[in-house]
Protein backbone atom coordinates (compact mmCIF):
# COMPACT_ATOMS: atom_id res chain seq x y z
CA UNK A 1 0.00 0.00 0.00
CA UNK A 2 1.33 3.40 -1.01
CA UNK A 3 2.35 5.68 1.84
CA UNK A 4 0.15 8.80 2.16
CA UNK A 5 1.75 12.00 0.92
CA UNK A 6 3.01 14.08 3.85
CA UNK A 7 4.27 17.46 2.71
CA UNK A 8 6.81 19.33 4.80
CA UNK A 9 6.43 23.01 5.70
CA UNK A 10 9.58 25.08 6.14
CA UNK A 11 9.98 28.69 7.31
CA UNK A 12 12.53 31.27 6.17
CA UNK A 13 13.14 34.66 7.73
CA UNK A 14 13.20 37.83 5.63
CA UNK A 15 16.41 38.21 3.52
CA UNK A 16 17.38 34.55 3.99
CA UNK A 17 18.76 32.74 0.94
CA UNK A 18 16.70 29.61 0.21
CA UNK A 19 18.62 28.23 -2.77
CA UNK A 20 21.81 29.44 -4.42
CA UNK A 21 22.57 29.41 -8.12
CA UNK A 22 25.27 26.91 -9.03
CA UNK A 23 24.66 24.67 -6.00
CA UNK A 24 24.65 21.02 -7.01
CA UNK A 25 22.58 18.04 -5.89
CA UNK A 26 19.20 19.73 -5.76
CA UNK A 27 16.79 17.25 -4.17
CA UNK A 28 13.63 19.30 -3.60
CA UNK A 29 11.62 22.21 -4.92
CA UNK A 30 9.33 24.65 -3.13
CA UNK A 31 5.77 25.91 -3.38
CA UNK A 32 5.12 29.22 -1.63
CA UNK A 33 2.39 28.95 1.00
CA UNK A 34 2.84 32.39 2.56
CA UNK A 35 5.12 35.35 1.90
CA UNK A 36 7.17 36.53 -1.07
CA UNK A 37 10.36 35.21 -2.68
CA UNK A 38 12.66 36.89 -5.20
CA UNK A 39 14.17 34.76 -7.95
CA UNK A 40 17.34 36.02 -9.63
CA UNK A 41 20.06 34.71 -11.90
CA UNK A 42 23.70 35.61 -12.11
CA UNK A 43 23.29 36.56 -15.75
CA UNK A 44 20.11 37.13 -17.71
CA UNK A 45 20.20 35.20 -20.94
CA UNK A 46 17.13 36.67 -22.63
CA UNK A 47 15.24 39.94 -22.83
CA UNK A 48 12.05 38.31 -21.52
CA UNK A 49 13.82 37.17 -18.35
CA UNK A 50 13.74 39.41 -15.29
CA UNK A 51 14.31 38.99 -11.59
CA UNK A 52 10.92 37.69 -10.46
CA UNK A 53 8.90 38.29 -7.33
CA UNK A 54 6.85 35.20 -6.48
CA UNK A 55 3.92 34.83 -4.09
CA UNK A 56 1.57 32.19 -2.65
CA UNK A 57 0.89 29.32 -5.07
CA UNK A 58 4.07 29.97 -7.11
CA UNK A 59 6.93 27.46 -7.15
CA UNK A 60 10.67 27.50 -7.76
CA UNK A 61 13.61 25.09 -7.95
CA UNK A 62 11.66 22.62 -10.10
CA UNK A 63 14.07 22.64 -13.09
CA UNK A 64 17.12 21.72 -11.00
CA UNK A 65 15.31 19.23 -8.78
CA UNK A 66 13.54 17.31 -11.55
CA UNK A 67 16.58 17.34 -13.87
CA UNK A 68 19.01 16.45 -11.08
CA UNK A 69 21.40 19.22 -12.11
CA UNK A 70 22.79 22.32 -10.41
CA UNK A 71 20.54 25.26 -9.57
CA UNK A 72 20.28 27.87 -12.34
CA UNK A 73 18.62 30.44 -10.06
CA UNK A 74 18.95 32.00 -6.62
CA UNK A 75 15.92 32.37 -4.34
CA UNK A 76 15.79 34.83 -1.44
CA UNK A 77 12.95 35.45 1.02
CA UNK A 78 11.68 39.05 0.63
CA UNK A 79 9.40 38.63 3.66
CA UNK A 80 9.10 36.02 6.39
CA UNK A 81 8.03 33.06 4.27
CA UNK A 82 6.41 29.63 4.68
CA UNK A 83 7.15 27.12 1.93
CA UNK A 84 5.95 23.63 1.06
CA UNK A 85 9.00 21.45 0.45
CA UNK A 86 8.52 18.74 -2.20
CA UNK A 87 11.17 16.08 -2.70
CA UNK A 88 11.66 14.67 -6.20
CA UNK A 89 10.32 11.24 -5.28
CA UNK A 90 7.13 12.84 -3.92
CA UNK A 91 6.25 14.53 -7.21
CA UNK A 92 4.16 11.69 -8.69
CA UNK A 93 2.00 11.54 -5.56
CA UNK A 94 1.65 15.31 -5.44
CA UNK A 95 0.39 15.69 -9.00
CA UNK A 96 -1.91 12.70 -8.69
CA UNK A 97 -3.67 14.38 -5.78
CA UNK A 98 -3.34 17.92 -7.13
CA UNK A 99 -3.42 17.81 -10.95
CA UNK A 100 -3.54 21.62 -11.14
CA UNK A 101 0.04 21.71 -9.81
CA UNK A 102 1.22 19.53 -12.70
CA UNK A 103 -0.66 21.65 -15.22
CA UNK A 104 0.87 24.86 -13.85
CA UNK A 105 4.40 23.44 -13.86
CA UNK A 106 4.11 22.01 -17.38
CA UNK A 107 2.65 25.26 -18.74
CA UNK A 108 5.40 27.33 -17.13
CA UNK A 109 8.03 24.95 -18.50
CA UNK A 110 6.49 25.25 -21.94
CA UNK A 111 6.66 29.07 -21.90
CA UNK A 112 10.17 29.03 -20.54
CA UNK A 113 11.40 26.61 -23.19
CA UNK A 114 9.88 28.77 -25.92
CA UNK A 115 11.61 31.93 -24.60
CA UNK A 116 14.95 30.17 -24.16
CA UNK A 117 14.81 28.50 -27.58
CA UNK A 118 13.93 31.81 -29.27
CA UNK A 119 16.82 33.50 -27.46
CA UNK A 120 19.25 30.77 -28.51
CA UNK A 121 18.04 31.07 -32.11
CA UNK A 122 18.57 34.85 -32.10
CA UNK A 123 22.08 34.53 -30.72
CA UNK A 124 23.33 31.60 -32.80
CA UNK A 125 21.30 32.06 -36.01
CA UNK A 126 20.91 28.27 -36.13
CA UNK A 127 17.17 28.10 -36.59
CA UNK A 128 16.40 25.26 -38.97
CA UNK A 129 12.73 25.05 -38.03
CA UNK A 130 10.16 25.65 -40.74
CA UNK A 131 7.21 27.85 -39.83
CA UNK A 132 5.20 26.85 -42.89
CA UNK A 133 3.36 23.56 -43.45
CA UNK A 134 4.38 23.74 -47.14
CA UNK A 135 7.71 22.21 -46.02
CA UNK A 136 5.81 18.93 -45.97
CA UNK A 137 6.18 18.79 -49.76
CA UNK A 138 9.99 19.02 -49.48
CA UNK A 139 9.97 16.20 -46.92
CA UNK A 140 7.80 14.04 -49.19
CA UNK A 141 10.00 14.69 -52.23
CA UNK A 142 13.13 13.71 -50.32
CA UNK A 143 11.70 10.39 -49.16
CA UNK A 144 10.22 9.72 -52.63
CA UNK A 145 13.68 10.03 -54.19
CA UNK A 146 15.13 7.75 -51.51
CA UNK A 147 12.55 5.05 -52.23
CA UNK A 148 11.10 5.35 -48.71
CA UNK A 149 7.52 5.28 -49.90
CA UNK A 150 5.69 4.97 -46.57
CA UNK A 151 7.26 8.23 -45.39
CA UNK A 152 6.76 9.92 -48.77
CA UNK A 153 3.09 8.93 -49.02
CA UNK A 154 2.41 10.16 -45.49
CA UNK A 155 4.06 13.56 -46.10
CA UNK A 156 2.27 14.03 -49.45
CA UNK A 157 -1.03 13.26 -47.75
CA UNK A 158 -0.32 15.72 -44.92
CA UNK A 159 0.60 18.43 -47.44
CA UNK A 160 -2.78 18.07 -49.17
CA UNK A 161 -4.54 18.04 -45.81
CA UNK A 162 -2.87 21.16 -44.42
CA UNK A 163 -2.23 23.07 -47.68
CA UNK A 164 -5.39 22.27 -49.72
CA UNK A 165 -4.78 25.29 -51.97
CA UNK A 166 -1.04 24.91 -52.14
CA UNK A 167 0.82 24.95 -55.48
CA UNK A 168 1.89 21.31 -55.19
CA UNK A 169 -1.47 19.63 -54.51
CA UNK A 170 -1.79 18.18 -58.04
CA UNK A 171 1.76 16.91 -57.98
CA UNK A 172 1.18 15.30 -54.55
CA UNK A 173 -1.91 13.51 -55.85
CA UNK A 174 0.03 12.21 -58.87
CA UNK A 175 2.88 11.01 -56.66
CA UNK A 176 0.48 9.26 -54.27
CA UNK A 177 -1.26 7.44 -57.12
CA UNK A 178 2.10 6.30 -58.49
CA UNK A 179 3.20 5.06 -55.05
CA UNK A 180 -0.03 3.08 -54.67
CA UNK A 181 0.47 1.56 -58.14
CA UNK A 182 4.05 0.42 -57.47
CA UNK A 183 4.05 -0.04 -53.72
CA UNK A 184 1.54 -0.85 -50.99
CA UNK A 185 2.00 2.03 -48.49
CA UNK A 186 0.89 1.63 -44.88
CA UNK A 187 -2.04 3.99 -44.29
CA UNK A 188 -3.17 4.31 -40.68
CA UNK A 189 -6.25 6.03 -39.30
CA UNK A 190 -6.82 6.49 -35.57
CA UNK A 191 -9.69 7.83 -33.51
CA UNK A 192 -8.88 11.10 -31.72
CA UNK A 193 -9.44 9.54 -28.28
CA UNK A 194 -7.52 6.32 -29.02
CA UNK A 195 -4.92 6.03 -26.22
CA UNK A 196 -3.07 2.96 -27.48
CA UNK A 197 -1.74 2.80 -31.02
CA UNK A 198 0.40 0.43 -33.03
CA UNK A 199 2.78 1.48 -35.82
CA UNK A 200 4.44 -1.06 -38.16
CA UNK A 201 8.14 -0.75 -38.96
CA UNK A 202 9.03 2.12 -41.37
CA UNK A 203 5.64 3.80 -40.83
CA UNK A 204 5.79 7.57 -40.33
CA UNK A 205 4.24 8.67 -37.03
CA UNK A 206 4.42 12.36 -37.89
CA UNK A 207 6.36 14.57 -40.30
CA UNK A 208 8.35 17.72 -39.70
CA UNK A 209 6.29 20.72 -40.78
CA UNK A 210 3.04 19.05 -39.73
CA UNK A 211 0.79 20.63 -37.08
CA UNK A 212 0.48 18.43 -34.02
CA UNK A 213 -1.27 18.23 -30.67
CA UNK A 214 -0.12 14.85 -29.35
CA UNK A 215 2.82 13.49 -27.41
CA UNK A 216 3.84 9.84 -27.49
CA UNK A 217 5.14 7.40 -24.88
CA UNK A 218 6.89 4.37 -26.39
CA UNK A 219 5.67 1.18 -24.72
CA UNK A 220 7.38 -1.28 -27.07
CA UNK A 221 9.76 -0.94 -30.01
CA UNK A 222 11.89 2.03 -31.08
CA UNK A 223 11.39 5.29 -33.00
CA UNK A 224 13.77 7.24 -35.24
CA UNK A 225 13.73 11.04 -34.91
CA UNK A 226 15.17 12.81 -37.96
CA UNK A 227 14.93 15.99 -40.02
CA UNK A 228 15.78 17.05 -43.55
CA UNK A 229 18.64 19.58 -43.65
CA UNK A 230 20.19 20.72 -46.95
CA UNK A 231 18.46 17.83 -48.76
CA UNK A 232 19.92 15.23 -46.40
CA UNK A 233 18.32 13.27 -43.60
CA UNK A 234 19.98 14.04 -40.25
CA UNK A 235 19.41 11.41 -37.57
CA UNK A 236 18.71 13.16 -34.27
CA UNK A 237 17.92 10.20 -32.03
CA UNK A 238 16.69 6.63 -31.79
CA UNK A 239 14.23 6.40 -28.89
CA UNK A 240 13.30 3.22 -27.06
CA UNK A 241 10.61 1.92 -24.69
CA UNK A 242 9.85 4.43 -21.94
CA UNK A 243 10.95 7.47 -23.96
CA UNK A 244 8.62 10.41 -24.64
CA UNK A 245 8.58 12.51 -27.80
CA UNK A 246 6.38 15.08 -29.55
CA UNK A 247 5.75 17.06 -26.37
CA UNK A 248 6.40 20.57 -27.72
CA UNK A 249 3.65 20.34 -30.34
CA UNK A 250 1.25 19.30 -27.60
CA UNK A 251 2.25 22.11 -25.28
CA UNK A 252 2.80 24.94 -27.74
CA UNK A 253 0.62 24.18 -30.80
CA UNK A 254 3.82 24.39 -32.84
CA UNK A 255 4.63 22.69 -36.13
CA UNK A 256 6.68 19.53 -35.74
CA UNK A 257 10.38 20.39 -35.95
CA UNK A 258 11.42 16.83 -36.85
CA UNK A 259 9.90 13.61 -38.18
CA UNK A 260 9.23 10.44 -36.20
CA UNK A 261 9.36 7.06 -37.96
CA UNK A 262 8.82 3.60 -36.46
CA UNK A 263 12.33 2.13 -36.42
CA UNK A 264 10.77 -1.21 -35.60
CA UNK A 265 7.22 -2.37 -34.82
CA UNK A 266 5.96 -0.02 -32.08
CA UNK A 267 3.16 0.34 -29.58
CA UNK A 268 2.49 3.78 -28.12
CA UNK A 269 0.49 5.53 -25.46
CA UNK A 270 -0.78 8.81 -26.96
CA UNK A 271 -1.52 11.90 -24.88
CA UNK A 272 -3.61 14.72 -26.40
CA UNK A 273 -4.63 18.11 -25.05
CA UNK A 274 -8.12 16.74 -24.54
CA UNK A 275 -7.01 13.85 -22.33
CA UNK A 276 -4.00 15.48 -20.68
CA UNK A 277 -5.66 16.19 -17.32
CA UNK A 278 -7.15 12.69 -17.25
CA UNK A 279 -3.69 11.22 -17.88
CA UNK A 280 -2.30 13.18 -14.89
CA UNK A 281 -4.65 11.31 -12.56
CA UNK A 282 -4.42 7.94 -14.31
CA UNK A 283 -0.73 7.82 -15.27
CA UNK A 284 1.11 10.25 -12.94
CA UNK A 285 4.40 8.49 -13.73
CA UNK A 286 4.12 9.64 -17.36
CA UNK A 287 3.60 13.27 -16.35
CA UNK A 288 6.46 12.94 -13.87
CA UNK A 289 8.73 11.66 -16.66
CA UNK A 290 7.58 14.47 -18.96
CA UNK A 291 8.45 17.00 -16.25
CA UNK A 292 11.93 15.48 -15.92
CA UNK A 293 12.38 15.58 -19.71
CA UNK A 294 11.38 19.26 -19.95
CA UNK A 295 13.47 20.18 -16.89
CA UNK A 296 16.56 18.61 -18.45
CA UNK A 297 15.98 20.46 -21.72
CA UNK A 298 15.44 23.80 -19.98
CA UNK A 299 18.59 23.33 -17.90
CA UNK A 300 20.68 22.45 -20.96
CA UNK A 301 19.34 25.27 -23.16
CA UNK A 302 19.96 27.75 -20.32
CA UNK A 303 23.55 26.52 -20.01
CA UNK A 304 23.99 26.81 -23.79
CA UNK A 305 22.79 30.40 -23.64
CA UNK A 306 25.12 31.37 -20.81
CA UNK A 307 27.94 29.82 -22.83
CA UNK A 308 27.07 31.78 -26.00
CA UNK A 309 27.12 35.02 -23.99
CA UNK A 310 30.70 34.50 -22.78
CA UNK A 311 33.03 36.89 -24.58
CA UNK A 312 36.25 34.85 -24.38
CA UNK A 313 36.09 31.98 -26.92
CA UNK A 314 38.62 29.90 -24.97
CA UNK A 315 36.48 30.37 -21.87
CA UNK A 316 33.48 29.19 -23.85
CA UNK A 317 35.31 25.97 -24.73
CA UNK A 318 36.16 25.25 -21.11
CA UNK A 319 32.61 26.13 -20.10
CA UNK A 320 31.21 23.77 -22.77
CA UNK A 321 33.36 20.93 -21.42
CA UNK A 322 32.14 21.67 -17.90
CA UNK A 323 28.50 21.63 -19.09
CA UNK A 324 29.06 18.24 -20.69
CA UNK A 325 30.53 16.87 -17.46
CA UNK A 326 27.46 17.95 -15.53
CA UNK A 327 25.08 16.84 -18.26
CA UNK A 328 26.61 13.35 -18.14
CA UNK A 329 26.53 13.46 -14.32
CA UNK A 330 30.26 12.87 -14.01
CA UNK A 331 31.35 13.20 -10.34
CA UNK A 332 33.37 16.39 -10.03
CA UNK A 333 34.40 16.11 -6.39
CA UNK A 334 37.20 13.63 -7.03
CA UNK A 335 40.42 13.71 -9.07
CA UNK A 336 40.09 11.44 -12.09
CA UNK A 337 40.78 11.28 -15.82
CA UNK A 338 37.93 11.52 -18.29
CA UNK A 339 37.41 11.04 -22.04
CA UNK A 340 34.68 13.04 -23.77
CA UNK A 341 32.81 11.20 -26.55
CA UNK A 342 33.54 13.97 -29.07
CA UNK A 343 36.53 15.70 -30.58
CA UNK A 344 37.77 19.24 -31.28
CA UNK A 345 35.57 19.73 -34.36
CA UNK A 346 32.43 18.94 -32.36
CA UNK A 347 33.62 21.27 -29.57
CA UNK A 348 34.01 24.12 -32.07
CA UNK A 349 30.46 23.45 -33.27
CA UNK A 350 29.14 23.38 -29.69
CA UNK A 351 30.38 26.89 -28.92
CA UNK A 352 29.25 28.31 -32.27
CA UNK A 353 32.62 29.38 -33.69
CA UNK A 354 33.50 29.49 -37.38
CA UNK A 355 35.96 26.78 -38.53
CA UNK A 356 38.70 29.41 -38.88
CA UNK A 357 38.17 30.94 -35.43
CA UNK A 358 37.63 27.51 -33.95
CA UNK A 359 40.97 26.23 -35.25
CA UNK A 360 42.74 29.20 -33.68
CA UNK A 361 41.12 28.64 -30.26
CA UNK A 362 41.68 24.87 -30.40
CA UNK A 363 45.41 25.58 -30.81
CA UNK A 364 45.27 27.59 -27.57
CA UNK A 365 43.50 24.68 -25.90
CA UNK A 366 46.29 22.35 -27.09
CA UNK A 367 48.80 24.45 -25.11
CA UNK A 368 47.25 23.22 -21.85
CA UNK A 369 49.24 20.09 -21.05
CA UNK A 370 46.39 18.40 -19.17
CA UNK A 371 44.19 18.24 -22.32
CA UNK A 372 44.90 15.80 -25.15
CA UNK A 373 43.20 15.04 -28.49
CA UNK A 374 43.27 11.30 -29.18
CA UNK A 375 41.37 9.50 -31.98
CA UNK A 376 38.79 12.27 -32.40
CA UNK A 377 38.14 12.48 -28.66
CA UNK A 378 39.11 14.99 -25.99
CA UNK A 379 40.87 13.53 -22.96
CA UNK A 380 41.67 15.24 -19.67
CA UNK A 381 44.09 13.87 -17.10
CA UNK A 382 42.15 15.34 -14.18
CA UNK A 383 38.63 16.77 -14.47
CA UNK A 384 39.44 19.10 -11.58
CA UNK A 385 41.63 21.07 -14.00
CA UNK A 386 38.58 21.65 -16.25
CA UNK A 387 36.54 22.78 -13.23
CA UNK A 388 39.26 25.17 -12.03
CA UNK A 389 39.78 26.71 -15.48
CA UNK A 390 36.03 27.09 -16.06
CA UNK A 391 35.54 28.83 -12.72
CA UNK A 392 38.44 31.15 -13.53
CA UNK A 393 36.94 32.17 -16.89
CA UNK A 394 33.46 32.57 -15.37
CA UNK A 395 34.90 34.83 -12.65
CA UNK A 396 36.63 36.96 -15.30
CA UNK A 397 33.29 37.25 -17.15
CA UNK A 398 31.52 38.39 -13.97
CA UNK A 399 34.18 41.01 -13.25
CA UNK A 400 34.14 42.28 -16.83
CA UNK A 401 30.36 42.49 -16.82
CA UNK A 402 30.39 44.40 -13.52
CA UNK A 403 33.01 46.78 -14.94
CA UNK A 404 30.91 47.47 -18.05
CA UNK A 405 27.75 48.04 -16.01
CA UNK A 406 29.59 50.43 -13.68
CA UNK A 407 31.03 52.35 -16.63
CA UNK A 408 27.55 52.60 -18.16
CA UNK A 409 26.08 54.00 -14.92
CA UNK A 410 28.86 56.60 -14.71
CA UNK A 411 28.26 57.57 -18.34
CA UNK A 412 24.55 58.14 -17.70
CA UNK A 413 25.15 60.50 -14.79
Amino acid sequence: MEEPLQLTFVNFKKDTYIIMGGKRNADRFFIIRQGKVRISKEGRVMAEERDGLLGPGDFFGVVSTMSGHSHIETAQAVTDTTLISVQKEEYSQLIQKHSSVAMKIIQQFSRRMRYLDEALTRLTLKNTAHNDASHLFNVAEYYQKQGQYNQAYYAYHQYIKHCPRGPYVDRCQERMMQICADFNPVILEFEADEFNRTYPKSCMIFSEGEPGDELYVIQKGSVKIAKIVDNNEVLLAVLKAGDIFGEMALLESALRSASAVAYEHCTMLVVTRANFERIVGTYPQIISRLTVLLAERIWFIYKQLTNVLMTDPLGRMYDALMIQLEKERVPTNIHQAYTFNFGPKELVHMVGLSPQDGTRVIEKLREDNYIQFVNDTIQVMDIQDIIDQTQLFRQRERLEKARREFALRIEKR
